[in-house]
């Protein structure tokens, strides 16, 4: 049974966000303070082990099921020469990835990771948004579904995705909910060169320009300027919500798949980490206007979840020293 049958029912789950549990924040926020060490100095680490213990609703929270998802889906926008790889390249990942042979696949499992990955459809691409929609209204429903279906009884989620030419939607996604001209989203993605960024920039444009007046809700500018793989990641972000369940977001196009439901309750954020900032250059951007701050930036720009997977071992190490660490009670230490 789809989780998102109608645009009502996602627009209902988008309206209705569960909220992190205050009782258990506040015992890990007191834990903290009686650990042996200086208060705060463990700097972002303890905001993370404070936020996981919000969103687990355990004072001393772990990580028993993390699991990453790689969502994969074509782009009939690839057809206006906005990328570096031709469209089959997306098939190709997917079966390096059931081969265990990508980044990914070595990433998750270093990090501890069931690895999940869900092609989309990868013979029937999206239709290019310069000429219409990207999607029918049941094309999106359905790619929303699926991501929420993929989410599963994970205890922290890490979103990731294959598909040629994707940071052109992203961009156009970035650009619908924010504002801005296309160009200040544009960015190289797999490696265009100065007259693959014009034409992507125009591109972008022009769908812009087309969907103008329809761009008015989270449903709509996914469907219209997304891709399947993008809309999946937005709909398991939503039903990760309502599991209470974190996420670790990945890229420039795992974040700009949030954008449009951020443009909707900017709230959709709170239960969300940035695992990096990439080296595209619309990335910090995006990240700024969601209000968040990345984990880690290492001028990543490979996509699949990698940099949110690199991210999971940093928080794994927040949580460890929340937990292991002795009280100053139990070590014997004075707490001057």
């Amino acid at each position: 049974m789809s989780l998102f049958p109608t645009v009502a029912a996602f627009e209902a789950a988008l309206a209705s966000l569960s909220q992190p549990d205050q009782a258990a924040r506040d015992a890990a926020t007191a834990r903290q303070g009686q650990l042996t060490k200086p208060p705060g100095s463990l700097g972002r680490l303890e905001e993370i082990a404070i936020f996981m213990a919000g969103w687990q609703g355990v004072e001393r929270p772990r990580i028993a099921r993390g699991r990453a998802i790689i969502f994969a889906g074509n782009h009939g926008v690839v057809a206006r020469g906005v990328s570096a790889f031709p469209p089959e390249v997306t098939a190709q990942m997917v079966a390096n990835f059931a081969a265990g042979g990508a980044a990914i696949n070595a990433l998750a499992a270093a990090a501890g990771l069931e690895l999940a990955v869900v092609p989309l459809d990868l013979d029937r691409p999206t239709a290019d948004f310069t000429t219409g929609p990207a999607m029918s209204e049941a094309e999106c429903l359905a790619a929303l579904s699926a991501g929420a279906e993929a989410v599963g009884d994970a205890d922290l989620l890490v979103l990731g995705e294959m598909g040629i030419g994707n940071t052109t939607p992203a961009a156009a996604l970035a650009a619908a909910s924010f504002g801005g001209a296309a160009d200040l989203w544009v960015g190289p993605g797999t490696g265009v060169d100065a007259l693959g960024l014009q034409r992507k920039a125009a591109v972008v444009a022009e769908g812009l320009a087309l969907h103008r007046d329809h761009l008015t809700s989270a449903f709509e500018i996914l469907r219209r300027l997304g891709g399947r793989e993008i809309a999946a990641m937005a709909g398991a972000v939503v039903a990760a919500r309502t599991k209470r369940i974190s996420v670790v977001l990945d890229g420039f196009i795992g974040t700009a798949a949030v954008a449009p439901l951020a443009m909707a309750d900017p709230a959709i954020t709170a239960h969300c980490l940035a695992g990096h900032c990439s080296a595209e250059p619309g990335h910090s951007l995006l990240l700024a206007r969601l209000g968040l701050e990345p984990i880690l930036s290492l001028t990543m720009r490979l996509g699949e979840g990698s940099g949110a997977a690199v991210a999971v071992q940093v928080i794994r190490s927040a949580l460890a020293a929340h937990d292991g660490m002795a009280t100053f009670a139990e070590a014997g230490v004075a707490n001057a």
